[in-house]
């Protein structure tokens, strides 16, 4: 495994690679997994998937200024860099791209790739420029590997459907592939913030992935429950923990990212539901959502 901090030495390793393959009548997979770092076991999945599909795997360790607001958490953000390359290892990466953030942004940066209309709901109307910010850098780094699959966790639903968005709109030769939410022995959903979580404000935040699944086993169980009622049981037992400050709690078409009408029964709906959850506990954004497909298929991402 090597470790890359300039642009440059990256977009010339992997020209290198390619070329060295194709002159022994190869053709070189690139899989790529972009990360703010702080890696855990849901990284580990993608990392896995990455492995198991292609030639060379590229894994970006970058905490991204643009895409953070000016009340949120980019100084504290968590970094582990010795653990992140440990794991990295471990999983077989070939090449960890570790750049500063003089490296990504030289000079104040005057170009955006903005997604619209899947960035209206959400994280996108909670965190208003957030997916401006991660669609600019993800374009940049796509731009550098050229990888022919990048790997996204589900965690974050909206982020692969507007990175799945912006490849279509802009011609990008690279395949999106979606990969499920991997949680915790008690169902709590991976994620590098939850090291912020004191040990109360963690074991009431078990009451997101309880809440989805009691909602995924109504839907299975009364095809005549509409949405707004299930909308309602979720917020309701969230609530129940006093800790708990809903951000939102909503059920949007997928990838689409469109509002249903609430009052649709899931009997008379057709294709793919994401119901999604942003809470705080504490100072803690934590976000957790199912994906529900109305042919009577209910899966956890």
């Amino acid at each position: 495994m090597i470790v890359i901090d300039k642009v440059t030495d990256l977009k010339k390793y992997v020209k290198q690679e390619r070329f060295s393959a194709a002159k022994a009548g190869q053709e070189l997979s690139v899989g790529f997994v972009p990360t703010m770092g702080f890696l855990h076991e849901g990284h580990a999945s993608l990392l896995k998937q990455a492995r198991e599909h292609n030639d060379l795997v590229v894994l970006s360790i970058f905490v991204n200024p643009i895409q953070f607001g000016p009340n949120e958490d980019l100084d504290r953000y968590p970094r582990d860099e010795k653990r992140d390359l440990a794991l990295a290892e471990r999983e077989g990466v070939d090449v960890v791209f570790l750049p500063s953030v003089q490296e990504m942004y030289p000079q104040p940066t005057k170009t955006k790739i903005a997604v619209s209309e899947l960035t209206d709901e959400l994280c996108g109307a909670s965190r208003p420029g957030h997916f401006d910010g991660v669609t600019t850098v993800v374009g940049k780094l796509f731009h550098m590997i050229a990888p022919d699959k990048a790997y996204f966790g589900l965690k974050d639903a909206q982020q692969v459907a507007v990175i799945r968005q912006m490849v279509d709109d802009l011609n990008f030769d690279v395949e999106i592939v979606p990969c499920p939410i991997v949680r915790e022995s008690d169902g709590l959903a991976l994620s590098s913030r939850n090291v912020y979580l004191k040990e109360e404000e963690r074991k009431q935040a078990l009451i997101l992935s309880r809440s989805l699944r009691e909602a995924e086993e109504w839907m299975k169980n009364d095809p005549a429950v509409t949405l707004a009622e299930i909308r309602d049981g979720l917020t309701r037992n969230i609530k129940s923990q006093p800790m708990a400050v809903i951000d939102y709690v909503d059920i949007l078409a997928f990838p689409s990212l469109t509002p249903v009408h609430e009052e649709a029964k899931v009997s008379d709906l057709d294709g793919e539901l994401l119901i999604a959850l942003a809470v705080k506990f504490g100072t803690t954004r934590l976000i957790d959502n199912i994906l529900f497909t109305t042919k009577g298929v209910v899966t956890h991402v």
